[in-house]
């Protein structure tokens, strides 16, 4: 494939996390971000300072100066914004340098693949705090690759 092409299925990816991250975020309760079950759980914030983390590292790889931190949760807003902004940092640096497949593949593998994991944790654990996000169709979500904000279509088709 393509470095271009490929840098697009990036994009697209990126923009189906945004997606699915904004939906099970957006209109969390307030003391949602504290939530835990059993000893020493990962919380909602954590997890989500966790999902900036790895946004920042793929930036950092797409770069070339690989660059790991282990960033402690900011309060629950601006933590959302973070991670949508490391979202749009990252989205423009494949937009700007696109990556050959071994990359590419690398980065979906490894933060893109985890970010959508904790992305599905959280959810999971807005249905444990009585808050569940509504399902729907994402097969047939309006995603477009660039569309990488908080701020996403309505769903097509809820349940």
């Amino acid at each position: 494939m393509e470095p271009v092409q490929t840098t697009v299925s990036l994009r697209h990816t990126l923009a189906a996390l945004a997606y699915r991250a904004a939906r099970a975020l957006e209109n969390a309760p307030p003391d949602f971000a504290a939530f835990g079950l059993g000893n020493a759980p990962k919380t909602p914030a954590s997890i989500l300072a966790h999902m900036g983390d790895l946004m920042d590292w793929a930036l950092s790889l797409v770069r070339g100066q690989q660059k790991w931190q282990n960033s402690e949760p900011l309060p629950w807003d601006q933590e959302v914004a973070r991670f949508f902004a490391a979202l749009k940092a990252l989205d423009d640096g494949l937009a700007e340098t696109p990556v050959d497949s071994k990359t590419a593949n690398r980065l979906f593998q490894g933060p893109m693949a985890d970010a959508l994991t904790h992305t599905g944790q959280i959810a999971m654990l807005r249905r444990l705090a009585g808050c569940p996000v509504k399902g729907e169709n994402y097969f047939i979500a309006d995603i477009q690759v660039g569309s990488v904000g908080l701020d996403q279509p309505s769903p097509r088709k809820a349940f």
